[in-house]
């Protein structure tokens, strides 16, 4: 089982080529250097942005040796981790981003200025980060000008498709780090379990990048094509300590650590259903007599080395963009973008696993008589069976995920300018997004049942569906010693599943901006016209996901949906003051989007329609020449994505613990009753191994739409005394009413046993037979819904400045810092809520600091030599249980109490030879800090390796080289 543009001004333009720069988008018209960004449709060469904006260079992906572009975002104190490359148990292969926590469904992501893939399958491997010219991150909420997908903002890579030449990127890197942290290493051990070596090189990536252009007809065309392949070595577990064993609390108080495991042994466990040793928890003795003894934490499974710490994986790219422009009036472009990715997740290997009970023949040939009445009792020696929990670990080989995303990206269209300040934009796209994928060396449920009802045939041990005719190559298994599975009867239990999907998008677009100025439609106080966007979109989604028997039988479920929009907007900018005294300029700024949905699932006959209605309204006001005043209000409806509303429910893993299991539950036997616990199984509910539950999660087509209110204000400051010097201070407020997402299996779990709420009571799905919450037919409902509400606030900071230092050259400093003011989530309407600003854990997930930033320290010697050091803060944050508010409530820890803060320094050289030849190399992690070593059952989804590898630098130091060559 797995777990689950316009223009702006040419000062602003230098400062976003300045090496490393991260930049609010904010500055002086100055002249006719011209960059599309992204926030508006009005076109026109002197507006400025009133949302807050954030620009990444391309030099930052050089800096940080970047083969990944949400590894460079994901620095951003406005981004908080999504999965990446160092996640393997239930990884799709994907990576993502989260703009201000509110999840990667909330952000749009587009390719320059369109939309990238469909929503629902969003893969930001499939961007060459090479290839990136710079990054746009609009914070404030768009979905008045993109579409409701905008709710959190935008984040728009803006790409190279306009080379004259051909340019060859190449760059290598590698991990290393010291494995000494005491702690763990002596926790290790204690087990007696094996620790890393002391000092380690691995984790290697390789990214190489060719592209071509020609510019032709004077000009007038451009052709640029390009072709990439990029490399990862896989990292394991064991090779680093903090993650080489499966940290557990000690005690309820949590005062210490320990190597724990998973209850599914080698040895072998299991729990008898009835009879007199119903519910108790044995193993197969070590000494190899074939009798039971109690089962104790000694004879836990060590399953942490063999998972990946980082996914192996092998990316191609290839792609052109063309354009030609026929007149003033039409210019004609397209696209053309690929992408083919295969990674592998890897964790430890499968098992008959504890959960669903098993059917035990009482006269098994394999087991000992002893063994046979403790759990048969009355039963033992004849042809009956009982039910017992089985929990046996197959050491053969480790399960294996083969992921494989074939992603197709195209586009067309035609521009130009109409004349009399009017200019038009009708373009065409289409992305398919196709994943299969296929997991191996699992053990077959079905198949296990048959290989445990074993009897005798002439003397032979023969599975009874052998005699039945039922499987005539069932192959008995004796999970009644240690090591009694052999390679055959491994090869008889691992099936391999198989799902596929198929998701794709269709846009047809129009837009048509204009300057009303010159018509003469002007403010009387005003030296510029009004400026107005009107346009249409129509969008097309399709989703497919296929699961074959075996998935099936595991829990996943064939699923299918369309989801059409056709909408709406306009955009107008109003100059109501200009040039007096105390308004330089004061502008304000309206959009409204009319959307009409209709949703379908042709294989239920379901289908849905209904309408929204989104609109923003921005105020500037620039006093004087040094600074000026901006604040936005938008409100959005969300409607639900095509895999909100029909993906595929399928059980997966969750961290958590059953309050009703083990012989002395914590909860009541009235709590427990109302999660489906009988009065005959209280107090004989085994745990869930390793902390570790099962949840069903998966899509719910009766989902509403959410809406959202966000407020923006802040300054920019350019004072004219300090040149190339800005400041811009920004405060955010968001609020998400009816939010689509999932009830945490953490939260349901601890507000059912510390309230007894039916509601939360209700969402546990009892085994019938063994009452357990893990395993196939036992676990806890946390499928999408329409929730309370999430409410974020804070104040991002973004300060630069670049002056002289002489002929030594010159010397930028650079910083983005947020600071966190509130994260306020209601679970439910009416019940309670809770702030999860500065906590972490549990229901809180990864950490969310008050405060984070990240500062960029650059010298541009004369001599084309760059030196950069950056300095990464992640605040310190404390565990969500040991809050008081309620609804946090979960089991404390003394030792995972808190995490520090984190300082991270990295530091990189570039040096240009010439204009054809670029070298650079760098070291991220400088000091080599270990990642937080956390408890496993405190993590949360994107938890990996006793930490969370998206927040921290989780495989230690990040060494790189590479060469960028022009011909």
């Amino acid at each position: 089982m797995r777990n689950y543009r316009v223009k702006l001004s040419c000062a602003v333009a230098v400062a976003a080529l300045v090496p490393g720069v991260v930049l609010a988008q904010d500055g002086e018209s100055a002249g006719a250097s011209e960059i599309v960004v992204t926030g508006t449709r009005i076109k026109r060469p002197d507006l400025e942005s009133n949302s807050p904006q954030t620009v990444v260079s391309a030099e930052e992906f050089r800096y940080q040796g970047a083969t990944t572009v949400e590894g460079v975002l994901n620095r951003l104190p406005q981004f908080t981790a999504d999965a990446n490359e160092n996640v393997s148990n239930g990884s799709d292969g994907t990576s993502n981003i989260n703009l201000r926590n509110l999840g990667a469904n909330r952000v749009l992501v587009l390719v320059n200025g369109q939309r990238m893939l469909p929503q629902q399958a969003i893969d930001l491997n499939f961007v060459p980060s090479s290839l990136v010219e710079r990054v746009d991150v609009l914070t404030g909420g768009a979905s008045a000008v993109y579409g409701s997908d905008a709710l959190s903002g935008v984040v728009n890579f803006v790409l190279k498709d306009n080379l004259d030449g051909i340019r060859i990127d190449a760059q290598t890197g590698f991990y290393q780090h010291d494995n000494n942290n005491s702690a763990v290493r002596g926790l290790l051990d204690d087990k007696g379990y094996r620790k890393a070596n002391g000092s380690v090189m691995d984790g290697g990536k390789q990214d190489i990048t060719v592209s071509a252009g020609k510019n032709f007809a004077d000009g007038r065309g451009n052709i640029t094509a390009y072709a990439g392949y990029r490399h990862y070595d896989p990292v394991r577990q064991s090779n680093r300590d903090v993650s080489s064993c499966a940290l557990q609390q000690a005690d309820d108080a949590g005062t210490a650590l320990f190597c724990g495991g998973s209850s599914n042994t080698p040895i072998g466990t299991f729990v008898p259903l009835e009879g007199a040793f119903q519910g108790q928890t044995l193993t197969n003795n070590k000494d190899g007599t074939q009798t039971f003894v109690p089962y104790d934490n000694s004879y836990a499974y060590n399953y942490a080395p063999d998972n990946y710490f980082q996914r192996s994986d092998e990316r191609i790219t290839a792609g052109a963009f063309a354009k030609f422009e026929l007149s003033k009036a039409a210019e004609v472009y397209g696209s053309f973008m690929f992408m083919r990715d295969h990674t592998f997740s890897q964790v430890a290997p499968s098992a008959i696993f504890l959960g669903s009970p098993f059917a035990i023949s009482c006269n098994n040939p394999l087991a000992s008589a002893s063994q046979l009445d403790t759990l048969c009792g009355s039963k033992a020696g004849t042809d009956q069976t009982a039910d017992a929990l089985v929990g046996y670990r197959m050491s053969i080989a480790p399960r294996r995920d083969d992921l494989k995303h074939t992603d197709y990206r195209y586009s067309a269209g035609v521009r130009g300018d109409l004349g009399s300040g009017f200019s038009y934009d009708v373009n065409y796209l289409y992305s398919l997004v196709r994943f299969k994928e296929r997991y191996l060396n699992n053990v077959d449920a079905v198949k296990a049942q048959r290989a445990l009802d074993v009897v005798t045939v002439n003397g032979v041990p023969t599975c009874r569906s052998v005699v039945d005719g039922t499987d005539p190559n069932c192959i008995p298994v004796n999970v009644f010693s240690s090591g009694g599975v052999t390679a055959e009867q491994g090869a008889y239990l691992f099936t391999p599943s198989n799902t596929s999907s198929r998701n794709s998008q269709q846009v047809f677009s129009g837009t048509l901006s204009g300057d009303l100025g010159q018509m003469g439609i002007t403010s009387p106080w005003a030296s510029r016209g009004v400026g107005i966007a009107l346009g249409a979109e129509h969008r097309r989604e399709t989703l497919a996901f296929f699961a074959d028997d075996i998935a099936q039988q595991g829990g996943a479920t064939n699923a299918d949906g369309i989801i059409s929009v056709t909408e709406g907007y306009g955009e107008i900018e109003i100059p109501l003051i200009s040039d007096v005294p105390f308004v330089r300029s004061l502008t304000i700024n309206g959009g409204l989007r009319y959307s009409s949905y209709s949703n379908e699932q042709k294989s239920t006959g379901f289908k849905s329609k209904f309408n929204v209605w989104t609109y923003k309204g921005e105020l500037s006001w620039q006093p004087v020449d040094d600074l000026r005043l901006r604040a936005s209000y938008n409100h959005a409806i969300r409607a639900p994505n095509i895999g909100e509303l029909f993906a595929s429910q399928s059980v997966g893993n969750v961290a958590g613990q059953d309050p009703c299991s083990g012989s002395d539950p914590v909860a009541s036997e009235a709590t427990c009753a109302l999660t489906g616990v009988t009065a005959a199984q209280y107090g004989n509910i085994v745990e869930c191994p390793a902390d570790t539950c099962s949840a069903l999660g998966g899509g719910n087509r009766n989902l509403r739409p959410e809406t959202a209110d966000t407020i923006t204000a802040g300054f920019v400051l350019t004072p004219r005394a300090l040149r190339n010097f800005s400041l811009s201070v920004d405060y955010y407020k968001i609020k998400v009413k009816d939010y689509i997402g999932a009830l945490d299996a953490s939260l349901i779990i601890s507000q059912c046993a510390e309230t007894g709420d039916a509601y939360y009571c209700g969402l546990f799905n009892r085994d019938p037979r063994s009452g357990a919450i893990f395993g196939q037919n036992g676990y806890i409902v946390s499928t999408t819904l329409n929730t309370g509400y999430l409410k974020t606030s804070g104040i991002d900071i973004t300060a630069d400045y670049t002056f002289g230092i002489g002929k030594m050259g010159r010397f930028n400093v650079n910083m983005v810092g947020t600071w966190l003011a509130e994260q306020v989530a209601q679970p439910l309407p009416g019940l309670g809520s809770y702030d999860c600003k500065g906590l972490f854990g549990y229901t809180c997930g990864q950490p969310s600091p008050e405060w984070r930033h990240v500062a960029r320290f650059t010298w541009m010697a004369p001599s084309d030599t760059v030196l950069s050091l950056s300095w990464r803060h992640i605040g310190g944050t404390k565990l969500s249980s040991l809050s008081d508010n309620a609804s946090l409530s979960g089991t404390p820890s003394v030792i995972n109490r808190k995490i520090d803060d984190y300082n991270y320094f990295d530091l990189s050289l570039t040096q240009s030879i010439g204009k054809q030849l670029t070298l650079r190399a760098g070291m991220n992690n400088m000091f080599d800090k270990d990642p937080p070593a956390i408890a496993a059952g405190i993590l949360s989804s994107f938890g990996n390796g006793n930490t969370y590898p998206g927040v921290y630098d989780a495989l230690g130091r990040n060494i790189f080289i590479g060469a960028t060559v022009n011909f």
